[in-house]
């Protein structure tokens, strides 16, 4: 391979050349070239949606993907130009699981066709998952990562080459304004009366070179003034396009909204028929208890929807009015003690038996427990449920 040594000179002259004008400037010794504010107002900008863009991607990365070990290995396939293997999710993986649970303990007891079920739709929102991770990896994050690794770099490199030829354009201003100076000095008339008129020659002499030097600092001055002016405009017009980034951004987030939404959605539904199937199939094992809830939960999301509210609200209820039902009721061992915190609670004992059931309206937390002639609201998670 050939080494060019005068061109690898001339690169290093100019690099000390460039250097040597930035620490004039940076110690208040040399004047800079300011570019326009609506110039630095570009770039302000395009720094600001860079730093946020990656912020967003990064973050985007974490909620699609919270494993970073297989972030690290997309990454490293994305890179080789290989296709990654397809990753089962966790959901489809704990549905896997429950059905091969249902399998052992029988499909025909209570337990396992439940599992049964619940395995099932827990591989349903796992596929829901995977699809959504998909749109969201091409609608949202490949758009973010191609302004990153595309665009951004264009405008990087392009601002560092413009802040190069700034340099070079102020190192210019510096040596003409120091050759006009020199310029002057010579041109000051020798003294005549002075017996050597050798001085007058080198004196004459010194001022053609200096006008010379002035001559040629003149001219990289204006071919400096050019190319810093041609740059300047091609990176006016690259920072320029960071609304139309911002327009693309836009429609990507949209598109991203609705993928996320419609997969919230296709869980709900899920999360609905699950309910429904396990309140008609478990009605014999949990009388009265887990029907009353699920027909709660699906007519409260549908009274949400409508922008209404639910016709019996906990805090409204009035546990002296409430009566036991019929059927449903329940005996419940206590765990922990516990302290009413108002006259609609029941304070509880460790190890004492009581009476609960539900109510329509209440919290699926709560249930009304009875002992005695005292009854009011009890947290579940305090209790025991016995068949």
């Amino acid at each position: 391979m050939d080494f060019n040594v005068k061109k690898f000179a001339s690169g290093a002259g100019l690099f000390f050349t460039r250097a040597f004008q930035f620490t004039e400037e940076k110690l208040g010794q040399a004047e800079k070239t300011e570019l326009d504010a609506h110039f630095e107002n570009l770039m302000s900008r395009a720094d600001c949606t860079k730093h946020w863009t990656d912020k967003i991607y990064r973050q985007t990365e974490v909620l699609l993907q919270p494993n970073p070990s297989a972030r690290i290995e997309e990454f490293l396939y994305e890179k080789l130009d290989r296709k990654a293997p397809s990753r089962v999710t966790n959901a489809e993986l704990l549905g896997q699981y429950m059905q091969d649970a249902a399998k052992e303990f029988g499909p025909g007891t209570p337990y396992g066709s439940a599992l049964m079920k619940v395995g099932e739709c827990e591989r349903r929102l796992g596929t829901a998952e995977r699809e959504f991770l998909q749109t969201s990896a091409i609608s949202f994050l490949t758009p973010l990562r191609n302004f990153l690794e595309g665009d951004w770099r264009t405008i990087s490199k392009e601002r560092r080459l413009l802040e190069n030829l700034r340099l070079d354009l102020d190192a210019c201003k510096t040596r003409l304004k120091k050759a006009k100076v020199a310029e002057a000095k010579a041109s000051m008339a020798p003294d005549f009366q002075e017996t050597r008129p050798r001085n007058y020659v080198l004196s004459a002499s010194a001022s053609a070179l200096w006008s010379e030097e002035v001559e040629k600092a003149e001219h990289e001055l204006r071919v400096a003034q050019t190319e810093f002016d041609r740059q300047a405009e091609v990176t006016r017009l690259l920072l320029e396009g960071i609304s139309s980034t911002h327009v693309n951004h836009l429609r990507c987030l949209h598109e991203f909204v609705e993928a996320q939404a419609a997969y919230y959605k296709q869980c709900h539904l899920h999360m609905q028929e699950l309910q429904k199937e396990l309140g008609s199939s478990d009605e014999d094992v949990f009388p009265n208890a887990f029907a009353l809830n699920s027909t709660h939960s699906v007519a409260a999301a549908g009274s949400e929807a409508e922008g209404l509210s639910s016709p019996v609200e906990t805090d409204t209820l009035k546990i002296e009015e409430v009566q036991a039902p019929a059927t449903g009721t329940r005996k419940a061992k206590v765990l922990y003690d516990y302290d009413a915190a108002d006259s609609s609670e029941l304070s509880l004992l460790a190890d004492e038996l009581i009476t609960v059931y539900t109510m329509p309206g209440m919290d699926s937390d709560w249930l009304i427990g009875e002992r005695g002639n005292q009854k009011g609201k009890v947290p579940v998670t305090y209790l025991e449920l016995l068949s």
